[in-house]
Formats: C-alpha cells, structure tokens, sequence
C-alpha cells in the first residue's frame, strides 16, 4: 500500500513540472528538477519512517495498545469530574452512613474524596483506609457497643486484686481535699481505639491522609479554646477517636498539645475542607439532629446533643445550598445512643439515598462505572521491635512491660497488643493511654503515650443484702501511692444489721512478688450446724444452736503470677474467733473465744468472664492452712491442718444457653479438735469466710462435717438483655473423716435444688432463688441484692 502510495506522489510531480518546462529558462528548469527529486527523496523517507513503525507495532502491539489505554484512561480521568463525600455527625445515627454508601456503590460512583466528624469520622476513615459498604456494614453489626460505650475491660484483663474491688463496689468517685468530685467521662474510649487499630492495620504506617487508598480528613474540636481543628496527618486512628469523643461520654484526646473533643461541636459538617480537597461535585450525608422542643428534651444526652446542634443547624442552611447531592435520612425516631437499632437505621440511609438515585446515577455512566473492590486485610501478626514509652514518675518501664505481657522482640498479634493495652487500662493508674505503630525495617515499634492518673484517692459505695448478714451498706476510702510507688490501700466500712470492716494494703509487683496486709471482721446471728454444740453438755434447740459470731482476722500476705495465669501466694494469719450463744444460760453463753497462729498457701486460677453469670472460663483454687498454736479457750487443740480444692467450668450451650459444672472437696489433716473450722454447707447469696460454702436445699450454715465433697450443675437462660432464669442442682457427701473410707464414692448423702432469676444492675446482680431437697421438709427462698461483700 504504502509503494502504491510513493508511485502516484513520484508520478504526480514529474507530470507537474514537465507542464512547466515549456516555459521556463533553463536554470528554473535546473531549480525545478532539484526539487522534484528533494520531494521524491522525501516522499521515501517517510515511506521508510512508517515501515519501521509498522515493524514495531507488529513486534510489540501489546505495549502500543497500553500506552493507548493508559492515555484513553488519563482523557477520561481529566473528564470525570472528582466526587468528595461529606458524613456529618450524629451518634448511632451515623449508620445511615453505610446504607449511603452501599447505594453509592450500586450506582458505580467513585468516591475520591472523604470528610467527615463525630461518626462521620469513624465510618469515613474505614471507608477510606480501604473497606467498602458491606464490610463496614459487617463490622458495626458485630460491634458491642454496650461494651463500646461503658469502655469494657474484660474481667481476665484484671489481677486477682482488682477482680475483688471491681466487684464489690457500684459506685466510685475521686475525692480530693475532703471533696467528692465527679468521674471526667463515662469512657477512656480505649474499647474504641483498640478496636480501630486493628481495623485500620493495613494503613497502621500513613502518616499523611492524602495518602490513604482514598484521600480524607476530619474534625475535632480544641476543648480550651472553642477552635476548629482539622486532622488530616499523624496517627489515623487518634485522630478518629478524637473527632468522635462525645463530651462526656468519652474523654478527650489530646494531639500535639491540643485537647481535643467531638468536631460536631464546631463543624458537623465539613463540606468546605472537602471541595478544597479538590472535589468538583459534593455528596453530602446529614444524620445531624433537628432542633427539640422542651417536650423532646428528655434527659441529659439529648440535652448536650441540643448543645452541640444550636450553631451546626443555622450553619447548615448554606452548607445544604452549596451541597450538589445533599441526602438526609428521616432518623428522627432515632437518638445518638440508638445502637440497638442499627439495622434500621441503615435502612434508612438506603431509603434516602434512593430517593435521589437518579442524581447520583448522573454522576457516572457505563465508561466511568467503579466497583470498589473487598479489601483483603493484611496479617493479625506483629513483630515488636522496641517498645517506647515517655519517663513516668511513679511507674518503671518493667511495670509496664509487665502488664502489657510481651517484651521487646516479641511477635505477638493484635489480639495480644489488646490485652496488653487492657492490662494496662485495668489499673486506672492512667488517665490516658495512647498507642501507634511505627514502622522499623520489617518490624513495628510501639510507640505507648502514657499519663499518670492525678487522682490517687477515691471513694467509693456499694449494697447489699442476703440472709446472712442482712442488710449493709459498704462505703470504701481507697488511696494509691500511700507509702510507695505501686501500693494501694482500701478501707471498708460495712454499715446495717452486722457491723463489719475490711482493711487492705497491697503492694504490687507484677510478675515480681507481691505483698500486702489485710485485716477483717466479721460477725453475724445466725441458727448454725450442730458442729458448734458439740462442745456442750446439752442442746436445748436440738440439732441447731443459734449463735453470735464474730471473726477477726489479720493477715500478711505475698504472692506472684506463676506462668502467667496463676496467683500463687502464702503467709502467716492470726484469728480472734469469738462465739456466744444467746439461748444458753448467762454464766455459761461463751462457746468459744480463743486466738490462732497459722500459716496458709494457695493457688488461684480464674478466667471467668463474669463472675456471677459467667459465660466460658474456668475457675480453680485450691487452699491449705496449718494451725500452729492457740490461746486455746476449750483445752482441746492440737496442731493440725486444713485443705481444700475447686474447680468450675462455664461455656455456652448455644447463644444465651451456658451450663456451668463445678465440684469441690476439703478435709482436715491430723487433729479434729476444732469443729469450729469444719467445713459449714448451707444457704446462698452470702460473702463466704472460713470454710463456709453454698449449698441449696439446705438453709444457711445448717450441715457440717470435717471432710466433704460436692458436685453441682447450672442452667443458665438469658431470656432479655442481663435477664436470667436458671436451674440448679448440688449433692454432697459430708461428715467426719469420709475420706477414710470408700463411703465418699457412695450415692450422695445430701441433695438439693433451685430455680432462680438473676438480673445485673449497676449495684450488682440481684437474685431470688428458690431452693428445696427430697430430704428436708421445708423449702427455702432466698433474696441476694448487690455484689457480695
């Protein structure tokens, strides 16, 4: 083709000038003839140049038609006009959010550019650091925000220590200088954090936010000065966490220097910073509440939400105007803590996202159709290089290690890192605890932001009634840093029907030794067991003697974490036992009123993940205590001593079904002169001292025996939120010295059952359980309100 091409150029010219030279001198005749070959000259070199053009087409046509592609793909990227995506704020109301975004994707558009504040923020940032609409959706449907909100800790996350003292009391509060003062915030947010770190683990490592799959920021609020803060660099995560802390709620967050709180109270809807992104056209999501009458006014959340929306809602007119595909979901039935309505909630983002569809759908066409793919979420594992951490003045750098459980040069997973930070979280010696992942080669730092609590002193209350001791009221004077750096000490009063106390001080040490002093009082009136009787000559009541008890006891204590999950410890304790019985004569009511020297060991395993209504875990302790000497008020001791084990296991039948088998024995060893330590079986709901132990079917503290062994199974139901029914059943073998014989392996001696309703409130869980056995006559119901102390 191309030779046919150079014929007629070349025949073309020759018959041109041949025209000419009838004319013409003989020198324009010259002239002519030279440019007729220069043309001819030139007609072949471009003959040649498309040869070799076509050569290198046919050698390698894929590489031509990508450079095609590639500039085909940048015309359209120059023709596509760049969409930003604007989320206000709103709570649990920010779902809608998702159900947007999956409307967004149906209709191909691509986002490339994401603002947002309060929720906005958090939804926005996972949208931007890769995920897409049915992952987030997947994610917050999975989400505990119960746990979220109230900052959970889980209960294996806490030494032995502070398992006692967080189940004990409902209400803590700081006090200063002899004032009661008032928590900061419901929430540290470290529930949030942790769970947005692991989230956001493929872009741990971007600091700047231009550079995220899709380009984004959001807002904050600096708390000292009213300012608006824009957060657009540095650790993704703090940055969500601070734009979405709710005053109140959540504490707030500080970056580089700036205490910051929830952006809504500045900017709910940041549409400017977004256009001035580089967005030619703005999808806005407003969740934002409208103005409430006094009617709609009803509590304290609502109130502050009202607060925050009297500046935002004036603003917004013209931010609506300026907003090219501006939805706004009815959510209006709908309030900031609605989580419990998610699902419905995203359905309403769908609806209004729908109802400009034809809108959004003009924002693209076949050409420009984008499917934002699944992210694939990089590996659970880290590889900790150093572990960085500011100077503190009243904890060590072993302290810390300690508690978070893994060291420098460790791999660990972000599970791992959860519970190190929870560990931490645990001790309340922190007002905040900030973390991110550097990185370094192949391997991350840890870079930990710390601050020291600067409250030391707390007070705090609890109730609690069961058939026991009665009525009480707790009120608790805890002081940390008393005399050294890691201690605490914890005065409890027990006011109501029996007088009690409970002092402790306890150093602690992590996985280094521990040690403490505790001294308790007990005492109460009660019909008991014929095993205080049994030193008299008669019995007027018969099988039971009604008592007045009383039991002081002082301890000094160590122990340590033994491969880290069991408390091992020992110590010496010195006990004032006092019993009198009032329905025996005046000059003869003192059964016993003698003093004792011993020594005990233990080890203690607990991974419940509550202790009265425990889901999975498993609980052991086993005890041994030694008599050495005593004042000896009856003339009858003799050194001997005292063992005792327990075992339960809790795990789920199916989702609100959980069993739990327990089983437990003890016995003495060597001289029984002392039934006053026998093993006393009876009753429910009551703080057990000595070798008292629940058993139903029986009233309180009514059967005993030196040795003993029992079993028991629990059905536990559910039925609405911290609601439970449940199903009891207990046997035992008990008497003196069983285990000398083979009778202990024999059908069980004594038996019982109940049925009983429990509910978990924020003073503890309140029980009634109604209990009976084939060998009593009688049946029991017993009532327990509050945590036990």
């Amino acid at each position: 083709m191309r030779l046919i091409q150079l014929s007629i150029y070349n025949t073309q010219s020759n018959r041109f000038f041949y025209s000419l030279k009838k004319g013409t001198s003989a020198f324009v005749l010259f002239l002519q003839e030279k440019i007729s070959f220069c043309l001819s000259q030139l007609f072949i070199s471009i003959w040649a140049v498309q040869v070799i053009f076509c050569a290198l087409l046919f050698l390698n046509p894929e590489n031509s038609f990508s450079q095609e592609n590639e500039k085909k793909a940048e015309q359209d990227s120059v023709r596509r006009p760049k969409i930003g995506l604007v989320l206000s704020g709103g709570g649990a109301k920010g779902f809608a959010h998702i159900g947007v975004l999956k409307v967004l994707e149906e209709a191909g558009i691509k986002i490339d550019y994401i603002g947002g504040t309060s929720m906005g923020s958090v939804i926005g940032g996972l949208y931007a650091s890769g995920y897409n609409a049915a992952q987030i959706d997947s994610i917050f449907k999975k989400t505990n925000f119960d746990e979220l909100i109230n900052d959970y800790i889980p209960r294996s996350s806490k030494n032995f220590y502070g398992k006692k003292n967080d189940e004990l009391y409902a209400i803590v509060l700081p006090f200063n200088k002899f004032r009661v003062g008032i928590p900061e915030a419901l929430s540290k947010g470290m529930y949030n954090y942790n769970l947005l770190t692991s989230l956001t683990r493929n872009v741990r490592h971007i600091r700047d936010f231009n550079k995220l799959p899709t380009p984004f920021l959001c807002i904050g609020t600096n708390i000292e000065t009213g300012e608006e803060v824009l957060l657009n660099k540095g650790n993704l995560v703090q940055a969500m966490v601070a734009s979405a802390a709710f005053p109140s709620l959540f504490t707030p967050v500080e970056i580089d220097g700036k205490l910051l709180v929830d952006g809504g109270v500045v900017n709910n809807y940041p549409i400017k910073e977004v256009r001035n992104l580089g967005a030619d056209i703005i999808i806005g999501v407003d969740v934002q509440d409208d103005l409430l009458n006094r009617k709609g006014l009803k509590n304290a959340t609502r109130i502050l939400v009202q607060i925050t929306n009297l500046q935002s809602i004036d603003k917004m007119k013209n931010k609506i105007k300026d907003t090219d595909v501006y939805i706004k979901p009815d959510i209006r039935d709908y309030g900031v803590i609605s989580f419990d309505k998610g699902e419905e909630i995203i359905r309403k983002g769908e609806e209004a996202a729908f109802a400009v569809y034809e809108k959004i759908k003009s924002l693209t066409d076949e050409n420009h159709f984008y499917k934002k793919p699944k992210l694939k979420i990089s590996s659970d594992t880290l590889e900790i290089k150093y572990i960085n951490s500011d100077r503190l003045d009243n904890f060590t750098r072993e302290y810390i290690r300690g508690k978070l459980r893994f060291k420098p040069g460790s791999t660990i997973t972000y599970d791992d890192l959860k519970t190190g930070i929870n560990n931490l979280n645990a001790t309340q010696n922190f007002s905040t605890i900030s973390y991110c992942l550097q990185p370094n080669g192949d391997k991350d730092d840890l870079d930990l932001v710390l601050r020291e609590n600067p409250t030391h002193t707390y007070l705090k209350l609890g109730l609690h009634y069961d058939g026991l001791y009665k009525s009480a009221i707790l009120l608790n004077l805890t002081h940390k840093k008393t005399f050294l750096k890691n201690d605490v000490t914890s005065v409890d009063i027990i006011l109501g029907d029996n007088f009690r106390y409970d002092l402790n001080y306890y150093v602690e040490n992590g996985f280094n030794i521990s040690f403490g002093f505790r001294s308790r009082l007990n005492q109460f009136n009660r019909n008991v067991a014929n095993s205080f009787s049994s030193l008299l000559p008669e019995n007027p009541n018969g099988n039971q003697i009604n008592v007045d008890f009383l039991d002081l006891t002082n301890q000094a204590y160590f122990q340590t974490i033994f491969v880290q999950k069991f408390l091992m410890g020992g110590g010496l304790e010195h006990k004032y036992l006092k019993i009198n019985s009032p329905t025996l004569s005046d000059d003869d009511n003192v059964i016993e009123k003698s003093t004792y020297l011993s020594v005990f060991g233990y080890l203690k395993y607990d991974s419940f993940d509550n202790k009265s209504f425990p889901h999975s875990g498993l609980y052991f302790s086993t005890d041994v205590q030694t008599y050495l000497a005593s004042s000896n008020f009856t003339g009858q001791f003799k050194p001997f001593s005292t063992a005792k084990a327990e075992i339960a296991f809790a795990n789920k039948l199916f989702r609100k079904a959980t069993f739990k088998i327990e089983a437990e024995s003890g016995f003495n060893i060597g001289s029984d002169s002392v039934p006053f330590f026998d093993y006393i079986l009876g009753g429910y709901g009551y703080s057990k001292i000595n070798n008292f132990n629940y058993f139903y079917g029986y009233d309180f503290l009514s059967i005993a025996g030196n040795s003993y062994i029992k079993t028991g199974l629990t059905l536990d139901y559910e039925i609405l939120k911290k609601n439970h029914v449940n199903i009891s059943a207990n046997y035992a073998n008990l008497g003196d010295d069983i285990f000398s014989t083979v009778d202990w392996i024999s059908m069980p001696k004594y038996s019982g059952y109940a049925v009983g309703y429990g509910l978990e409130t924020i003073i503890g869980p309140i029980e009634v359980k109604h209990s009976w056995s084939p060998e009593m006559s009688k049946s029991f119901t017993w009532f327990s309100i509050g945590f036990l102390f």
